[in-house]
């Protein structure tokens, strides 16, 4: 019991910030920027030589250069800017909907046991549709406009979500609940203070994986009849069989994608900073 007790405790007081330790000196060499700048500049430095010396067909795979000059050249002439905000706002209001969606019915499935006799079954066999099943439909139901495209995008985001909420919260270890009973706490504090601090870590690797599915899914997304956008791109480059084009629309959405994901484990890092983590060697 008293193992309980201090592992309730530790939740209780996960806000509160532990003494910091002795500072160790830091190598600028193990810098993560750095480090993980190192095989990407190997990749386009040997992708770059490769194509000056003719292996690849620039016709097939263009030089680093190359792509670089047409994302510049975009970017002079504003065409750039508009396809980033575009492709950006569609999955973040896709990203939205669907995680507030998956919020909602994953704590319900979560909680309830007649709630996830009711709805898990159909929600997995929605989870095995492929997601360019889901075009032709949505072009149906609401034209080829802006609501099918984010409600395109929400799907994607709404399954991982889903699927790590529910996972979190059945995961929650049913003595610290029961602790959390014998001191007195009502259904709303055990929720606040034990199930949403246990469930928080899956809930927030939910995020990160929907938000990738989102860029993924925008791509199908403005297969749709769009005019602007990052996946609009791939189709002009396609279609006029410019490679430059289609690399260059790749390159964005690494990039961009990159850094949506990077804000969250930010936001990861700072929500668990309680959390005592093992130490990565």
């Amino acid at each position: 019991m008293a193992k309980n007790q201090s592992e309730v405790s530790g939740i209780f007081t996960a806000g509160s910030k532990s003494k910091p330790s002795a500072a160790k000196p830091k190598n600028p060499f193990t810098h993560p920027l750095l480090l993980g700048s190192i095989f990407p500049l190997l990749l386009v430095v040997v992708w770059e030589v490769l194509s000056r010396l003719e292996v690849f067909p620039a016709y097939q795979l263009p030089a680093p250069s190359v792509i670089l000059g047409t994302i510049a050249g975009m970017a002079e002439d504003g065409t750039l800017w508009g396809h980033v905000f575009i492709t950006s706002y569609r999955v973040l209001m896709g990203f939205l909907l669907g995680t507030a969606a998956a919020v909602v019915l994953g704590s319900l499935v979560g909680f309830y046991k007649h709630a996830e006799a009711l709805f898990d079954p159909l929600i997995q066999a929605f989870r095995s549709i492929p997601s360019l099943a889901w075009v032709p439909l949505f072009i149906l139901w609401m034209g080829i406009g802006e609501p099918s495209k984010i409600a395109m995008i929400a799907v994607g985001v709404f399954f991982p979500v889903y699927l790590n909420i529910v996972s979190g919260i059945g995961g929650v270890d049913r003595k610290l609940i029961e602790v959390g009973k014998m001191y007195g706490l009502n259904m709303f504090q055990l929720v606040r203070r034990i199930i949403l601090p246990a469930s928080l870590p899956s809930f927030l690797v939910g995020l990160r994986s929907g938000l990738g599915l989102g860029w993924m899914f925008v791509v199908a997304a403005e297969l749709m009849g769009a005019s602007q956008g990052l996946g609009y791109l791939l189709v002009v480059g396609q279609n006029t069989l410019a490679p430059e084009t289609i690399i260059a629309s790749i390159v964005l959405f690494a990039v961009i994608g990159k850094l949506s994901d990077w804000i969250l484990k930010k936001l990861e890092t700072r929500t668990l900073h309680w959390q005592d983590r093992a130490a990565k060697s």
